[in-house]
């Protein structure tokens, strides 16, 4: 337990607050024997307007009580909004989320983060470029941060782990509830990898619909960049992309989205003015990084007609990862 107490832990579980009103009330509250010692009516003149929910101090304090223990036994360690060790792009937005629970190591805040999302239900090519850029990411001692979901977030994630990076996965529930259950051997390989798994959720917290909209703008906040391998007009991907364009964040299509079927959303995204990428190395040439000795550029080259054989690895890969983490193609 830190200074605080369990400060933090009761302000997570005071029902009905936005994002921005829990970070308010971490600012001004100081300890945990002060914001136990708020009523109802205290909330309400604090908030500025009328708290409709129920109010029961001593049930919130218990059940923060439980977060606690929960955390401790499973490994899941929590990072306040007013701690140092808090992700500083993250803070910077406009609701970031007032407690961040992880598991394994909190990303490194002097190296860039890409963020790397798209559709569940990707084409073949888009599941091949979407690992090669990832791979080639980590290679180059960059992170990719994504979802944790089927498709275009496992692939993301796989090859970013075999390229020798610490991605970060960003969940929509809390960290004992790994969802979908068919990537948590992926969840445990990041981890193992020096990786961290993220969530503003508590422990015990089932995946719910609005949690994935809602945990889309920790995915491009953490990030310096976004790129958007391959997304349908109705992919939550593109939600991510409106928070990147909001957060001031750079955004990409990966090319073999273009003449995709799935790709409706992404072909939109380009012709309005997002940046084009066939290869990891091309993210980093825009930022002016120099690959590390050894790293080989050609590897993040997947566009079936720049050399001889290309679309028959392309594909053959393609097809091994999808077998492999039982992703349904569109």
């Amino acid at each position: 337990m830190n200074d605080r107490g369990l400060l933090d832990l009761i302000i997570g579980r005071i029902p009905g607050l936005t994002a921005t009103e829990r970070v308010l009330l971490c600012k001004q509250c100081n300890g945990e024997t002060e914001v136990r010692g708020l009523s109802k009516r205290d909330m309400e003149q604090f908030l500025g307007h009328s708290f409709t929910r129920p109010w029961d101090m001593d049930a919130i304090t218990a059940q923060a009580e439980k977060d606690a223990t929960a955390a401790g036994i499973q490994g899941i360690g929590y990072v306040s909004y007013t701690a140092d060790e808090y992700p500083p792009l993250l803070r910077e937005i406009w609701d970031p989320p007032a407690l961040v629970f992880y598991r394994g190591r909190l990303p490194n805040p002097e190296r860039p983060l890409v963020a790397m999302v798209g559709t569940r239900r990707p084409s073949g090519p888009a599941v091949a470029q979407a690992y090669t850029i990832a791979k080639a990411l980590g290679e180059a001692g960059i992170a990719v941060v994504s979802g944790l979901a089927l498709g275009i977030d496992a692939m993301a994630h796989r090859g970013n782990i075999e390229g020798g990076a610490p991605t970060v996965a960003v969940l929509g529930s809390g960290l004992d509830e790994v969802y979908p259950a068919a990537n948590r051997t992926l969840a445990r390989r990041a981890i193992e990898a020096g990786g961290v798994l993220l969530s503003e959720y508590p422990p015990g917290i089932q995946p719910r619909k609005w949690h994935f909209p809602a945990r889309n703008r920790i995915i491009s906040a953490l990030s310096r960049g976004v790129l958007i391998v391959e997304a349908p007009q109705t992919s939550g991907a593109l939600i991510t992309a409106r928070f990147a364009l909001e957060q001031g964040r750079d955004l990409w299509v990966a090319s073999v989205s273009l003449a995709s079927p799935c790709g409706e959303g992404t072909k939109k995204l380009a012709e309005e003015g997002a940046g084009v990428i066939s290869t990891g190395m091309e993210i980093l040439d825009e930022w002016g990084i120099v690959v590390q000795a050894g790293a080989d550029r050609s590897r993040g080259d997947t566009n079936p007609g720049d050399r001889g054989g290309g679309a028959e690895c392309g594909y053959a890969l393609a097809s091994s990862l999808a077998r492999s983490l039982n992703i349904e193609h569109c």
